[in-house]
């Protein structure tokens, strides 16, 4: 079989607009290539010939049964690293953190964090390193935590459970923080690392996908984590998903987003309170 089959345009504007209508990405005709170039593996996986071949079978009940996993993780962009945008970091654990914390009395407080978007895991175990380090340095608080990690492909999800990095990967965690909250792998020539289970037993990772009417959260939550997701997606969309990520924080809980994106122009209960931070409005 060829190597590298092409997607025809007919074939690409099926699977564009499934990716945009299911799964509220966008998939304009610049990314013809890289999409092509994405499932090549999928097809010769599954010894087909052709785009239209691979798209009759995607969408075919068996597709969407056993292929639609592997297409999703193929065409979703999983770019993450550990504390990526540190003044996020910094900003939790000297203002957010003691805001929420002060009125607490020291029993039965649990601290709830959603990662929306977690893909690989970085960033919710960035986030646990930084939870549980301030929890540590102020016992008095005896702050519990826990942090719901979402994505919607399952196969950077199986990577974040499994919580092993290379030490490439965790080179921005701080020294103090590599000590504490990682462990070295026992085969000193594989150069990986584990994510402690102190942090790793505080983060429950399921699927979930942002185009749903509703995100099922069990409780609200203090602080969600949407960073350099949305901006895959169209404005209208980006509105909506943020419209229901704000139904899920607590009322002057914190909402923080990447760097390259914005809500302005939007209708949604968020005041700013930092670069690309912000509060939830009491409504």
């Amino acid at each position: 079989m060829n190597n590298s089959i092409t997607l025809k345009e007919k074939d690409f504007n099926r699977l564009s607009d499934f990716i945009h209508n299911d799964f509220g990405i966008k998939m304009p005709p610049v990314k013809k290539i890289l999409l092509e170039s994405r499932l090549q593996k999928r097809l010769k996986a599954l010894n087909l010939n052709s785009f239209e071949h691979y798209c009759d079978y995607l969408f075919s009940p068996e597709g969407k049964a056993v292929e639609l996993k592997f297409f999703i993780d193929k065409v979703t962009t999983n770019k993450t690293d550990f504390f990526r945008e540190p003044e996020h970091f910094h900003h939790l654990t000297n203002t957010v953190l003691p805001e929420i914390t002060k009125s607490w009395k020291g029993i039965h407080n649990q601290l709830q964090v959603w990662s929306a978007g977690c893909s690989t895991g970085e960033e919710p175990y960035t986030i646990a390193m930084v939870i549980q380090n301030y929890a540590d340095e102020n016992p008095q608080l005896q702050l519990n935590y826990s942090i719901l990690a979402t994505d919607i492909s399952q196969e950077v999800l199986a990577t974040g459970s499994n919580a092993v990095y290379s030490e490439d990967k965790v080179a921005p965690v701080a020294y103090p923080l590599k000590k504490k909250f990682l462990l070295r792998s026992k085969e000193k020539n594989k150069n990986l690392v584990k994510i402690v289970p102190e942090i790793r037993k505080q983060i429950q990772f399921k699927i979930l996908n942002f185009m749903d009417n509703n995100y099922p959260l069990n409780k609200l939550v203090d602080i969600v984590f949407c960073r350099n997701v949305i901006i895959y997606f169209d404005k209208p969309t980006q509105e909506s998903i943020i419209r229901k990520l704000c139904k899920t924080i607590k009322p002057g809980g914190y909402f923080f987003q990447g760097h390259s994106e914005s809500i302005q122009g939007f209708d949604v209960p968020l005041k700013p309170v930092f670069p690309t931070v912000y509060q939830k409005i009491h409504t």
